[in-house]
């Protein structure tokens, strides 16, 4: 497992912590959540998905894997909560200090 890129870690941590303004504050000014192809880009939109199926449901991620390749980190967790629960992948792209996108896939 590869040492996270520090906003990948925050933003782990603020999910972790049901730290809705932490976990915005990880994100670029124009940055993404692609949640299985629904894609919700910017502050709000970002917070009407986590409201209803990430923080809202009290998601937590144990880390199990990670590797980073260029702008892009690649980890596997195990999702917890009051929603969906099992391993899924997820992508952070990071730019310019922050998360431009995560991507939610199997």
């Amino acid at each position: 497992m590869t040492e996270l890129p520090a906003p990948v870690q925050a933003s782990i941590d603020s999910t972790n912590a049901g730290d809705l303004a932490g976990f915005l504050a990880t994100f670029t000014s124009d940055g993404a959540v692609d949640d299985w192809g629904r894609v919700f880009r910017g502050s709000a939109e970002i917070t009407g998905w986590s409201n209803a199926e990430y923080i809202g449901k009290n998601v937590t991620l144990s880390v199990t894997s990670s590797t980073t390749e260029g702008d892009q980190t690649i980890v596997i967790a195990t999702v917890g909560g009051d929603g969906f629960n099992g391993p899924s992948t997820f992508t952070y792209t990071v730019d310019d200090g922050g998360v431009s996108l995560m991507k939610i896939t199997a």
